[in-house]
């Protein structure tokens, strides 16, 4: 059984690509049951959110302490030169749309807790570093992304997010998926069962991400069409994104002085987006700009993929 989690793991990146395509074939191809699959968006997000929550070990004490230095660049790099770096790239583009410039933010500014750690692991990284960061980097994104899109934005006419809508969509699809996988965590030291439960979500994340691509994509596939010149848009800036991004993990690995897997780890983390776990603010938001951040959050998903077969191959022979 192992072997076959590990090969879901490996295999991921294709398992994601054929749940979008087989999403914009069914989307396409049958529009109108695709209509089924919007109200399930919200049940297998929240799903999502707990397995992937499930994984990052807030409790577990390891053998080995993990290197304040590195967690000091890892910090640097994706809380201070990757938002001025966005901010820069967004600029540049003369972004005005209020939905694509939110997107943008949304998906860019946030640093990815899930499957980065599986590809640094590909890529020759640490991928043991990376999982031990996972609870500090979802602490720090939860605190800044709001001050970011605040500053970001204040000059900006982005329609008014009803608050109480927001602090709803927090509760539901970040709050309560964290807070009970950190019970069933806290358990799992103590009682058999809850160890057991826990254990079986570790099967849950790649294939429940693949369902949520999946509902999301066969269900906004005709709005996707219906925009595409919002993709237009993106896509270019995601592109540069993934080509520059790693880079600057490199070079606060080498500002902070640290060893060669060590900086791969940070190129792949400084390159890896949070799209799932941003996705849920969507709901928050009005319905006339809703749609088209969600357009934009998905699109980097899908790019950000095709990104990471190049990184895996790419990284370890840059930085060696």
């Amino acid at each position: 059984m192992k072997s076959v989690k590990v090969f879901i793991e490996q295999r991921q990146i294709m398992i994601y690509l054929l749940s979008l395509l087989f999403a914009a074939v069914t989307g396409l191809v049958l529009p109108n049951m695709t209509s089924l699959f919007e109200p399930v968006i919200s049940i297998v997000l929240s799903l999502l959110m707990f397995f992937m929550f499930s994984q990052i070990p807030f409790f577990k004490q390891k053998n080995k302490l993990i290197s304040l230095k590195f967690l000091v660049a890892l910090v640097f790099s994706n809380f201070i030169m990757i938002p001025i770096f966005v901010f820069c790239l967004i600029y540049i583009f003369h972004i005005s749309n209020p939905g694509i410039l939110i997107g943008l933010y949304l998906v860019l500014l946030a640093p990815c807790i899930d499957y980065v750690i599986v590809f640094t692991a590909l890529g020759k990284g640490n991928a043991q570093y990376m999982l031990m960061s996972t609870p500090l980097l979802l602490l720090f994104q939860i605190v800044l992304l709001p001050c970011y899109l605040t500053i970001f934005l204040k000059n900006i006419n982005t329609p008014t997010i009803d608050i109480h809508l927001f602090i709803h969509t927090f509760i539901i699809y970040i709050l309560i998926p964290l807070a009970l996988a950190m019970i069933l965590q806290l358990f799992s030291r103590k009682n058999s069962i809850a160890n057991k439960c826990l254990h079986i979500t570790n099967w849950f994340p790649e294939l429940t991400m693949a369902l949520v691509l999946f509902t999301i994509v066969s269900s906004q596939i005709h709005k996707i069409t219906a925009n595409l010149s919002i993709l237009y848009t993106i896509v270019p800036i995601y592109i540069i994104y993934l080509l520059i991004a790693p880079f600057i993990g490199y070079l606060s690995g080498k500002v902070f002085s640290l060893e060669t897997t060590t900086i791969r780890t940070l190129a792949f983390s400084t390159g890896t987006r949070n799209a799932l776990v941003v996705l849920p603010i969507t709901f928050a938001l009005p319905d006339n700009i809703s749609h088209i951040v969600t357009i934009v959050i998905v699109t980097q998903t899908l790019v950000e993929l095709i990104g990471e077969i190049f990184y895996i191959k790419i990284i370890p022979r840059l930085i060696h």
